[in-house]
């Protein structure tokens, strides 16, 4: 059998990545390469593209340090009874292409996480190592984010945190209970302590702050957390409601969802089925109106039925399409938090239309001009020369406002 090139490991454990979905980088604190004499600052194998809230591409080499792994999760793709190719990239050949594709503008940070090898202190261990030799003898300046073992050693975890922008620990399943049964290895008890220890470690380095000038930074973008979606039987209700806990608990700059994607093998423990991508993209659409729309969780949920969110329209449009009494909403007269909850309405298209009003009536032409489509905001809403009259009420206004259904391109 002929060795195994880094560019053969590289394909393995990139595509083995791809499952990992916490990946963006906003929030951080920049780093300026000028200022700290360091090196650089993007396609190719291994490269993903996560997107900022001002909408900056950023793009970051994702892998694995290795997939093999000593648990057997059955929702995992990387479990240890899963017939997949395995590969493992050592310290140096991880430091050796993050700088590569680094020097070549490939890309602007580092995205690691791993299978389990040998047990989790040993796998954290080779990870801070990484990280800190991309810091301290490279002058790496650019973005890290480490996916954290939960049961590894706390101050393994907190030294990541000397190194890393973000880091995540992965809460894997909206409930105990699947994830007892799916992650035998994994206790959620360890997972909620290495995570509310993470937050104590990040407010307490806030604190310091206010006594040092240049305190050191630690992982000054926050935790963040992953739950996949659709390998157990936990409903859209039951989701949310598990990631306002975290919010609220932990402090997380983002819950992420990924789409359970089983894949055919013949080890597998679950049924297959069609990847819930379009479920996993209306919770996060869901999660964003919670968080910066003011919307609470029974609200969101209402939109659909038996605490499943419609998958046809967005949870907004849902809303408002059962909530036809709330509207139609005065755009010269109607306060924020009301302006927020108009179907084609985002939060940048409202802070210009209160802004814009302060100097003039608006015309439905001035609120076309300011928000996306005008056509999903027409039936909601009031202008100087505009209401919609029957319009709001009228039985088929679904079909009027949703999204057209489209063939899709075979080629």
């Amino acid at each position: 059998m002929s060795k195994m090139t880094l560019i053969d490991k590289l394909a393995i454990l990139s595509d083995a990545a791809k499952y990992d979905a916490s990946c963006a980088s906003s929030g951080t604190s920049k780093r300026d390469s000028m200022k700290s004499k360091g090196i650089g600052s993007t396609e190719g194998s291994g490269i993903c593209h996560a997107y900022a809230p001002d909408g900056r591409c950023i793009s970051l080499l994702k892998i694995l340090m290795t997939n093999f792994c000593i648990y057997d999760c059955v929702y995992c793709v990387n479990r240890s009874s899963s017939n997949v190719a395995r590969a493992r990239l050592s310290v140096e050949e991880v430091v050796k292409l993050t700088m590569e594709f680094y020097k070549r503008n490939y890309i602007e940070g580092l995205f690691l996480s791993s299978g389990i090898i040998r047990n989790s202190d040993y796998t954290m261990e080779e990870m801070v190592r990484i990280a800190r030799k991309l810091r301290m003898e490279e002058n790496f300046a650019g973005y890290i984010h480490l996916k954290t073992i939960p049961d590894a050693s706390p101050k393994l975890i907190e030294e990541a945190g000397l190194f890393a922008d973000r880091l995540s620990i992965n809460i894997e399943l909206p409930t105990d209970i699947a994830l007892e049964a799916l992650a035998p290895e994994k206790k959620p008890r360890d997972i909620k302590r290495s995570m509310g220890h993470l937050r104590l470690k990040i407010d307490e380095y806030k604190g310091e702050r206010r006594d040092r000038a240049k305190p050191p930074k630690f992982a000054p973008g926050g935790q963040s957390t992953q739950m996949i979606v659709g390998a157990d039987g936990a409903n859209d209700d039951l989701i949310l409601g598990r990631s306002e806990n975290l919010y609220g608990n932990y402090r997380l700059r983002r819950v992420y969802y990924s789409a359970f994607s089983p894949i055919p093998d013949a080890s597998s423990r679950l049924p297959l089925a069609k990847p819930p991508l379009m479920r996993e993209h209306r919770l996060y659409q869901a999660d964003w109106l919670m968080r910066f729309y003011g919307f609470g969780r029974d609200e969101i949920v209402s939109g659909g039925a038996d605490g499943m969110l419609d998958l046809a329209i967005d949870p907004k449009l849902a809303w408002a399409l059962k909530n036809r009494d709330r509207f139609p909403v005065d755009v010269n007269r109607a306060d924020r938090e009301m302006l927020l909850r108009v179907p084609g309405l985002g939060t940048k298209s409202v802070d210009r239309i209160l802004s814009t009003r302060r100097h003039r009536t608006l015309r439905l032409e001035d609120v076309a001009r300011l928000c996306h489509s005008v056509e999903k905001v027409r039936p909601f809403v009031e202008a100087l020369d505009w209401t919609p009259g029957g319009l709001t009420d009228r039985e088929h206004l679904r079909g009027l406002v949703a999204p057209k259904a489209e063939q899709l391109s075979l080629f």
